[in-house]
C-alpha cells in the first residue's frame, strides 16, 4: 500500500468542471472527484474547491496542487486572464490557504499540463520539455530536469504572446487583433479562432477547426490546403521556441493537438526554420490528454518535499 507521504492531491479549475485527484508516486490516480465550476460567482467556486479538497483528503494531510485557467499576477498572487471570470482579482490561492489552513501551490493550466506529461506522458524519458498549448487559446509550460521554469515575472513558456514571425505574417491576408490588445500575437493565427480564420480569408465556410480537420482527412482541398498552412504556421512559431530552449520534445495539447495530421507534417517543416542541421527535438501528442491537468497539479510538489 502507498504510504500517505507519497500521494499527492491535484485540483484542476476548469471553465466548466472542478476536478482532483489523488495521485500516488508512480502516476496512477487512486482517487477522482468532480464538482462543477460555479463559474459567475467567486464566493461559491472558492466554497467548491476547498470541499472537494477536503474531500479528497478524507482526514489525511496530502500536498495540493492546484491548476487555473488563468494566471497568478506578481507580486499580488491575484488571478488574471481567467476564461472563468469571477476569479479575476481574485487572490484565490490565499483565499484557499485560509480556508484550508495549511499552504497549497498553484499554476496555470498550461504548466500542469507540461508538469504531467514531463513526470508520467510523453516526455516522461526526457530532460527538457516544452508544453504547448493549441486551443480556445495558445499557452505552453517549461520543464527541465523534472522541475517547472516560471521566472521572475510567471510567464515562462506564454509564446502565445510573442509576434509571429515574419515568415507567418507573409502567409495571413491581414493583420490580426489579439484580445492582450496587441497586433499578429502568435496566438491569433495557432488558436482555434485563428485556424478558422485562415479558412474562411481563403474563401472557406465558417465551420469549426475540427470540422476543417475532418474534411481534410476527406481529402476536401480547401481544408487540406488551410491544415497544411496550418502546420507550417505551426512549425514556423515552434522553431523559435526550439532555437532559444533546445528541449529534447515538444508535447502539443488542447483541442487542436488531437488533429492528426500535425504529426505527419510538422516534423517534416521543422528543420527548415531550426538553427541545426540535425534536429533531434520530438513532437509528440500528450498521453493523458484532458486528464494532465489534475495530475500536473500534483506534480507541483515533488516527492522528496
Amino acid at each position: 500500500m502507498e504510504q500517505q507521504g507519497q500521494l499527492r492531491i491535484g485540483i484542476d479549475i476548469g471553465g466548466t468542471k472542478i476536478e482532483g485527484i489523488v495521485l500516488t508516486e508512480t502516476g496512477e490516480v487512486i482517487d477522482l472527484a468532480r464538482r462543477p465550476t460555479p463559474a459567475e460567482f467567486y464566493e461559491e467556486a472558492l466554497i467548491e474547491v476547498t470541499g472537494l479538497i477536503t474531500r479528497l483528503q478524507k482526514g489525511r494531510r496530502l500536498k495540493v496542487g492546484i491548476g487555473t485557467p488563468g494566471a497568478l499576477a506578481a507580486p499580488s498572487e491575484t488571478i488574471k486572464n481567467s476564461n472563468s471570470t469571477c476569479f479575476n482579482g481574485k487572490p484565490l490561492k490565499r483565499d484557499i490557504e485560509q480556508q484550508l489552513g495549511y499552504e497549497v501551490r498553484m499554476e496555470n493550466d498550461a504548466n500542469c499540463f507540461a508538469l504531467s506529461e514531463a513526470h508520467y506522458g510523453a516526455g516522461r524519458d526526457c530532460r527538457s520539455v516544452f508544453g504547448v498549448i493549441i486551443g480556445t487559446g495558445t499557452g505552453g509550460g517549461i520543464v527541465v530536469d523534472g522541475k517547472l521554469h516560471t521566472g521572475p515575472n510567471r510567464i515562462a513558456g506564454e509564446w502565445g504572446h510573442n509576434c509571429i514571425p515574419a515568415s507567418v505574417r507573409d502567409s495571413i491576408n491581414a493583420d490580426r487583433k489579439c484580445y492582450c490588445g496587441r497586433w499578429n500575437c502568435i496566438e491569433t493565427v495557432l488558436n482555434g479562432a485563428g485556424l478558422r480564420r485562415t479558412f474562411t480569408e481563403a474563401g472557406g465556410a465558417e465551420i469549426d477547426a475540427a470540422e476543417i480537420a475532418r474534411l481534410a482527412a476527406e481529402g476536401d482541398q480547401p481544408a487540406l490546403a488551410c491544415l497544411k498552412l496550418y502546420c507550417r504556421q505551426l512549425a514556423q512559431c515552434v522553431a523559435t521556441v526550439i532555437n532559444v530552449l533546445d528541449p529534447e520534445m515538444v508535447v502539443l495539447g488542447g483541442g487542436l493537438s488531437n488533429i492528426q495530421q500535425i504529426y505527419k507534417l510538422v516534423p517534416k517543416i521543422l528543420p527548415e526554420y531550426v538553427f541545426t542541421d540535425n534536429l533531434l527535438t520530438r513532437i509528440s501528442p500528450p498521453r493523458f490528454g484532458d486528464a494532465s491537468g489534475a495530475r500536473g497539479a500534483a506534480c507541483l510538489w515533488s516527492l522528496e518535499e
